[in-house]
């Protein structure tokens, strides 16, 4: 890993092009088709819990899934909107309107190319899983919370965005459940449902779309009296023209404000591509350019928001779609979005007869496939540390909001990881006798006797700023003894922070007033540079810096025996 060096932008698309044949481009027109097929429900029905239209829905995934597979560097990724973005956008929209949205993801697009071009794509994936897990889970319930009004057709307006007083306005609303909706979102949840058992190729939603769209139909044919909620009842007629690209007003106080927001937008589009990748390269067996996935994804988050676009990002489940109908290059990701543009174009109007209890079930359906029950009751077998965070970031996530609960999250999960390596960091204390070998692999042992009146500290572990503060608790314990000679052995010490430095040099000098030898033993090249930069080497004696504990036991005896 590296922070800088040349630009790792290398498009799939241009290396896939270079050695194509008729053959796999018949695989990757397969795939294409049934790709787009099967993100059609998804795209609208993300767009209309995001917030927006469905038409904004069908245009992020033409536009978005387009960009992604042409500049992305992954071979086999369907881009597009998803539902882990549902919450952050509409949470968005309700604070600083549409025109807030298109900055902070333009904003997020901005972050996401440079933290491509500055080789940042492998550091992303050092997030810890039980993060992850956390908000996957707390989007998956939030999801499921927003559905419940058109699921049951509550017809309620003015809900509140807040988690628990939502359902607290549900359950006081529950009397006005419309029964023949409910049953129309049952129906459609079933056949989600029941197809994969018949055929994992069909596509359940799109199944379940087409079957109670015509039931619905028939149903205000035959019956005008009985109504279901479209979503040409909601939105009225859809547009069928692609948005002409469009400026906005900025400011460096709207930018302040969509900072946080546009961050998130930015990790959680990189979490997310890229565990996708990661999961495509395992079935498939290739090899996914982190940075130029990033850039890749970037690049699609700023074009995107200029035709009233939401975030985009690498999409699991149609990346899986499109694998296993045997997509194999970007070029059935471009195809997947010919498909939805065509239909974009000349099927609208059918668009506008689908219930929206039918869309309801199926985004119930991917909140169940988002929330990962299953890992969540695995990670509760793991450490007390990892269940915290999991269980504080599902928490903030679904009472608060995305923004608080990654950056919560992540401060957790890094006071864990060092207290952990604090507790696992040991100092021993040796006296009289010292095996040279101890802790090694070595099969040859070499007892040195130390003199009386020296005593060696070995530090097993890096020596920054939650370890500083335990050796020194360890020294000013022993103060009491005052030997003649302290020697700090620093094999195990792979590097040291400022604080371990201002710490050894508080020893030090309060040895010295003591009349304390410190001799430091074992010390690597890096730690070497640091001592010499910050100026511990001049405060101690170059000679009394030395590479391996013989010597340094040597010069210590020798102190003492001086001293004597």
């Amino acid at each position: 890993m590296s922070f800088s060096g040349p630009i790792d932008f290398k498009p799939k698309l241009i290396s896939a092009l270079s050695h194509y044949s008729l053959s796999r481009f018949k695989s990757d027109l397969i795939a294409g088709i049934v790709v787009g097929i099967v993100a059609l429900p998804l795209a609208i029905a993300f767009g209309i819990a995001s917030g927006v239209s469905p038409t904004v829905g069908l245009i992020t995934a033409i536009i978005g899934g387009f960009l992604v597979s042409a500049l992305g560097g992954c071979s086999v990724q369907i881009g597009g909107p998803t539902g882990a973005f549902i919450v952050i956008v509409s949470g968005i929209i309700t604070q600083y309107g549409l025109e807030g949205l298109y900055i902070a993801t333009i904003m997020a697009g901005l972050i996401l190319v440079l933290m491509g071009l500055f080789h940042l794509g492998t550091v992303i994936k050092f997030i810890p899983y039980p993060i992850v897990v956390g908000f996957t889970a707390g989007i998956a319930l939030t999801i499921f919370s927003t559905q419940i009004n058109d699921f049951m057709g509550l017809g309620l307006t003015d809900i509140p965005s807040a988690f628990l007083p939502k359902w607290g306005y549900y359950f006081s609303n529950f009397g006005r459940i419309d029964w023949v909706t409910t049953a129309v979102g049952l129906i459609s949840l079933i056949i989600i449902i029941l197809t994969p058992k018949i055929s994992k190729r069909l596509p359940g939603a799109l199944i379940a779309i087409i079957l109670v769209t015509f039931a619905v139909w028939l149903l205000h044919t035959y019956c005008p009296d009985i109504h279901v909620t479209t979503i040409g009842d909601r939105f009225g007629n859809l547009p069928t023209d692609i948005p002409q690209p469009h400026g906005f007003e900025l400011s460096m106080e709207t930018i302040n404000a969509l900072l946080p927001s546009a961050f998130t937008i930015a990790v959680l589009g990189a979490i997310e591509s890229l565990l996708s990748a990661t999961v495509a390269d395992g079935v498939t067996g290739s090899r996914t350019n982190s940075n130029t996935e990033l850039i890749g994804q970037g690049a699609a988050n700023i074009i995107v928001p200029f035709f009233n676009g939401i975030p985009v990002t690498g999409a699991i489940a149609r990346t899986m779609t499109n694998i296993t109908n045997g997509g194999r290059t970007p070029v059935a990701g471009l195809i997947h979005a010919a498909v939805l543009l065509l239909i974009f174009l000349f099927m609208m109007p059918l668009i506008n007869l689908v219930p929206m209890s039918c869309l309801a079930a199926v985004l119930i359906m991917v909140s169940y496939n988002m929330s990962g029950w299953r890992t969540v009751r695995g990670i509760f077998k793991n450490p007390k540390s990892d269940i915290t965070v999991l269980t504080v970031t599902f928490l903030l996530t679904v009472i608060f909001d995305l923004t608080i609960a990654i950056e919560i999250g992540l401060l957790l999960a890094i006071i864990l990881f060092l207290r952990r390596v604090m507790e696992n960091t040991q100092i021993k204390v040796y006296s009289e006798q010292l095996d040279v070998a101890e802790g090694t692999d070595s099969s040859t042992h070499e007892v040195l006797d130390v003199a009386k009146g020296v005593e060696v500290y070995e530090i097993d572990g890096p020596f920054f700023f939650g370890v500083a503060t335990k050796f020194d608790e360890l020294m000013r314990s022993s103060m009491a003894r005052k030997p003649k000679v302290r020697i700090i052995r620093m094999r195990k010490v792979p590097f040291i922070d400022a604080t371990g430095v201002h710490n050894l040099e508080i020893l030090i000098q309060s040895s010295q007033a003591e009349g304390i030898h410190i001799v430091l033993s074992g010390v690597n090249e890096n730690v070497h540079t640091v001592l010499e930069n910050s100026g511990v080497e001049a405060l101690v004696g170059a000679d009394h810096i030395c590479n391996h504990i013989s010597k340094a036991v040597k010069i210590a005896n020798k102190i003492a025996g001086e001293i004597d």
